[in-house]
């Protein structure tokens, strides 16, 4: 940490109080100093030293005046008088900080460059309310504790000092003496920028500048992005898509010049990235963060993510972050035990610790804590132009018993089990959201059959757009890797899904959970010889596609790559010189056309009459056979999966009178499979079946599953 504090300084809550000018005299406290001299327009007054070591003394000038000092060794440096300045924090920034409604957080706490009665510097204030005092250090100062003590601003507990000469680019961090007495070095948690883990200090970032072009986007995006719009997201990890071939991580620029063309061809509407603010372990993929204002240095800076926000708005594609508001590591520099005392977590450990992750969890009935993370939620969405924001962990914060046992945890206030401080955060961010940046969308990971998840808060909801459909992935992935000679008896957990797929608006996930940990590639999951394994993932994502609700698919599962992710790895992108995994890519492009095209797959998702069993009790084949329709005219759909290996010929289904059409067949030979000879249109015969008075016979391929479009009587 630098060095020790002065001890007559130390306890100074208000060094304005003794350092500056008062009436006669300037003193200014320049530890290791040889000398300091006073310069007030053409005179230079050499200040004396004053007892205590490194106190010097002067006769206050009329009008401004700055210092110049000499170092050990002929160094020399000249700022303005830091205790020179008045305070720079408004009565009003203190009280909607109190108030938890302070949504411009960022641009008054931190590290804030600005000019101050003509001299550019920079503005730190931290939240720091029981500590008995702080002091910005960095390399503008040798990291000195007893340098630069702050000013406590008593109604809010901020420290403040405005630093004359220092820029953008500067590092920093806070010296905090705790009210336990123990002095600790902490990022700044309202830090625009930071450094490259392992380092773990605070960066001055400059004001935010960017000259975005993404307007017609960004007035068109409500519109991309509603529950009847077509969604077809992109997971990744941004680090471990693919590598730069000397190793290291690609910048936002890199990066964008290689996805976003690829993103375009498959046909992607979205990108989520896994969480990009400023982490200290990579092993957690970012789910630990502890700057939740700040892009992680790893690939670049602010400017490079606005750069990359952009450029995928110009190719319409829209982009998603993970937010994590959860909980926080326990790393020392961060927010645990901030300033002493439990302030951004819990102190009662049954309602701070989580088990699960061995992390912290934010205290979010603390109006300043909760008001912190919802300002960093806007701050993505409107300095950087995210469209929505995936909330992590979502369940985990709803209930106070989660992942705990009896004991473990404390009642609410009413002696139930959900988490209300958490409850009403939530709504809170969302309203804020809504309020703020039109046309954006918030996504819950939630687990649970909490009510409510996507219904308006008004209503008594939470507020989302839309939620993970939890429930579908784990059945359908649990069916598929069943051996087909097995899955009659398991028929349910495909059929299940429409029970409730319009109880919430939903997005249907495949995400990176589900390929770590031993829990194998999507391939890897699938039973069977190589031949089935790629017929049975092709029919299960043609399924997907086609089944109500959003699509979520994790990079990867696109090229069916062997391998789980790693994130020290990238993609085996080599494997697409396979026609089975260049088959399955060419079936996601395909799918995401068809899915954009057809107004039976979107328009009405999260609409009961937008889903229709055609056949959803043949266990004995299993066999599926659902409709999809829109409410807006599009033509019916209906899709047919074939579960078995075996070939189904002469398979009736029942359907509106009329031509149908083959749109799409996973088991067609560009997608590497059997080619088996199946007719491109049907005609329908007046035979009843299915409650209906017409009906065609189909021929289903084996493990496939097939589309076909109605094209009237």
């Amino acid at each position: 940490m630098g060095q020790a504090f002065s001890s007559e300084l130390h306890w100074l809550r208000d060094p304005f109080a003794f350092l500056g000018r008062h009436d006669s005299i300037v003193r200014t406290f320049q530890p290791g100093a040889e000398r300091v001299t006073l310069v007030a327009g053409d005179r230079e007054i050499e200040m004396q030293a004053d007892g205590t070591a490194g106190l010097f003394t002067g006769p206050a000038p009329i009008g401004a005046y700055h210092l110049r000092t000499t170092w050990p060794g002929g160094a020399i440096s000249e700022a303005a008088d830091p205790y020179a300045f008045p305070s720079q924090l408004g009565d009003l920034d203190l009280h909607l900080l109190r108030e938890g409604s302070h949504w411009d957080l960022p641009l008054r706490l931190g590290a804030n460059v600005e000019s101050v009665d003509g001299f550019e510097g920079t503005r730190f204030a931290v939240w720091a309310p029981n500590a008995r005092s702080v002091s910005v250090v960095g390399d503008f100062n040798s990291w000195d504790a007893r340098r630069l003590p702050m000013r406590l601003r008593h109604d809010g507990g901020v420290w403040e000092l405005f630093v004359p000469g220092v820029g953008a680019g500067a590092r920093y961090k806070y010296a905090v003496l705790g009210a336990d007495g123990v002095l600790r070095e902490k990022a700044d948690p309202l830090a625009r920028a930071a450094e490259l883990p392992p380092a773990t200090g605070s960066i001055v970032a400059p004001a935010p500048d960017y000259a975005w072009t993404d307007a017609e986007w960004m007035a068109s995006r409500g519109d991309r992005q509603h529950p009847g719009a077509p969604i077809s997201i992109y997971e990744m990890h941004a680090g471990s898509w693919r590598r730069p071939w000397h190793g290291g991580e690609h910048d936002w620029d890199a990066l964008a010049d290689q996805l976003i063309p690829y993103l375009t061809d498959m046909g992607f509407t979205h990108v989520e990235l896994m969480p990009i603010a400023e982490h200290p372990f990579g092993g957690s993929w970012g789910y630990q963060p502890l700057s939740p204002f700040a892009p992680s240095a790893r690939y670049g800076d602010a400017a490079g993510f606005a750069r990359f926000v952009d450029r995928c708005h110009a190719a319409e594609i829209g982009v998603i972050i993970d937010w994590v508001p959860a909980h926080f590591p326990s790393d020392a520099h961060g927010f645990v035990r901030f300033d002493g005392t439990a302030l951004y977590e819990h102190e009662d450990p049954r309602e701070g610790y989580h088990p699960d992750w061995n992390t912290l969890i934010f205290n979010l009935g603390r109006r300043e804590v909760a008001g912190m993370l919802i300002a960093s939620a806007l701050w993505w969405l409107e300095q950087f132009h995210v469209d929505a924001l995936r909330v992590d962990a979502v369940a985990s914060m709803l209930y106070r018993d989660y992942s705990r046992c009896e004991g473990e945890w404390v009642p609410n206030v009413h002696g139930g089990r959900e988490n209300l401080e958490s409850i009403a955060f939530l709504r809170r961010m969302n309203e804020a959201v809504a309020e703020r940046c039109p046309g954006a969308i918030t996504i819950a990971e939630e687990s649970t059959a909490f009510p409510g998840v996507t219904a308006p808060t008004e209503h008594g909801g939470l507020g989302f757009t839309f939620k993970w459909n939890m429930g579908w992935m784990n059945d359908t992935l649990r069916y598929v890797e069943e051996d087909p000679v097995n899955r009659r008896w398991h028929h349910g957990l495909m059929t299940f899904g429409p029970v409730y797929a319009f109880s919430e608006k939903f997005v249907l996930p495949l995400s990176h959970d589900e390929v770590v940990h031993g829990k194998g590639s999507l391939i890897a999951k699938m039973p069977g010889d190589p031949w089935q394994k790629f017929a049975n993932l092709r029919a299960y994502l043609a399924f997907m596609w086609t089944h109500p609700g959003k699509k979520l698919l994790f990079m990867g599962g696109e090229i069916a790559q062997w391998h789980e992710w790693s994130h020290d790895g990238q993609l085996d992108w080599a494997a697409l010189a396979e026609p089975t995994h260049a088959g399955v890519q060419a079936l996601v492009r395909d799918l995401n056309a068809l899915y954009r095209a057809e107004g039976s797959l979107h328009q009405s998702d999260a609409d009961e009459r937008g889903f229709a069993w055609a056949v959803g009790d043949d266990a004995a084949n299993s066999v599926f056979a659902f409709h999809r329709r829109s409410a807006y005219g599009a033509p019916p759909l209906l899709c047919v999966v074939n579960m078995t290996p075996v070939p189904r010929h002469g398979y009736r289904i029942g359907v509106e009178a009329g031509r149908w059409t083959l749109t799409l067949n996973s088991d067609d030979p560009r997608y590497a499979g059997s080619g088996l000879d199946t007719p491109a249109a049907y005609n329908s015969q007046p035979h009843p079946a299915h409650g209906h008075d017409h009906s065609i016979e189909l021929t289903l391929p084996p493990l496939a599953t097939i589309v076909l479009r109605h094209h009237g009587a």
